[in-house]
């Protein structure tokens, strides 16, 4: 049966009249809207397992709806049910874990509510064949943009609302005039901002700017090993470890006892200022059947090298 197209709307919680800032951790929200998807695919294969009459797709909708349902109203409950779990309000035992791994738990929590008889009596959990079914049933779903990644995020902002009750990853910032607010939001530190750097379509919150720019994969650097090149971050290892032409490499007479690591645009460089050296490792090699002419060996070695 194919999916349906249907898709569910916003969540709206109702608030002051007051106009308030709608700006969140784009970063953050997204990473909440990656795993909706798995979680629901995982719920909707785990409790039509066995079953003859209904499939994944059948029951996708339904199952949407209660999992919203419940991550809203666990997320609007979580800090109170936490707070009143610890009966000292300053109990450092009340570690609060990011939003992220909050509703990642959330989900789990429920997609195992979901599990019919068979998926819990028999083995499979723990086999290959679920994991594979819920894969596929998640590529199905983006396929058919079932469950589209802007509507998951529309979701997942308002569930990263409920839990970030220090505002430390959305706008708490409300105002009485359209105009105040409308200024606001050009400065705010949540505002999105998209990535400068070319072939990056990252975006994320103005606060974490500096955060991104410090690990962007595609912003270009000055090579590592000081070449002179400007390398993507990305391809900076390979480049060190292929092209870089301070890359070190073994000295030629490596071989018969010159062990120096040297930068291969400085070959040249090193044989004629270690002439004398090189010599003195070569020489014993070719007069071998000599013994105990070290001396006589340097002294052969300064007078070639001088010529």
């Amino acid at each position: 049966m194919d999916l349906p197209v249907s898709d569910l709307g916003p969540i709206r919680n109702s608030g002051a009249a007051s106009l308030s800032c709608p700006h969140c951790d784009a970063e953050l929200v997204h990473k909440i809207a990656q795993l909706l998807l798995p979680g629901l695919a995982t719920a909707c294969v785990d409790s039509t397992t066995g079953d003859f009459f209904r499939t994944p797709a059948i029951v996708a909708v339904d199952i949407r709806k209660e999992m919203v349902d419940y991550l809203n109203h666990r997320t609007e409950t979580y800090i109170s049910d936490l707070l009143l779990a610890h009966e000292s309000p300053g109990d450092s035992s009340a570690n609060h874990s990011e939003p992220v791994d909050i509703i990642s738990d959330l989900i789990e929590d429920f997609t195992a509510s979901k599990r019919n008889i068979f998926s819990r009596v028999s083995g499979w959990i723990l086999s290959d064949t679920r994991d594979d079914r819920i894969d596929d049933f998640v590529q199905e779903m983006d396929t058919n943009r079932f469950w589209s990644i802007d509507r998951r995020e529309v979701i997942s902002e308002v569930l990263l609302r409920n839990l970030d009750y220090k505002s430390k990853s959305h706008c708490s910032m409300r105002f009485d005039e359209e105009r105040e607010l409308e200024v606001h939001r050009r400065e705010c530190e949540f505002r999105p901002v998209a990535c400068g750097n070319e072939g990056c379509k990252v975006k994320f919150c103005a606060v974490r700017e500096e955060e991104h720019d410090g690990a962007c994969a595609y912003k270009v650097l000055s090579c590592d090993q000081k070449c002179g090149e400007m390398v993507l971050r990305r391809e900076m290892d390979r480049h060190c470890v292929t092209v870089c032409k301070m890359k070190l490499t073994n000295c030629p007479f490596y071989q018969v006892g010159c062990e120096s690591g040297i930068p291969r645009c400085r070959v040249e460089d090193h044989c004629r200022d270690e002439l004398q050296r090189h010599l003195i490792c070569v020489l014993p090699i070719i007069h071998r059947d000599e013994v105990g002419l070290e001396d006589a060996w340097k002294e052969r070695a300064t007078a070639l090298a001088e010529v």
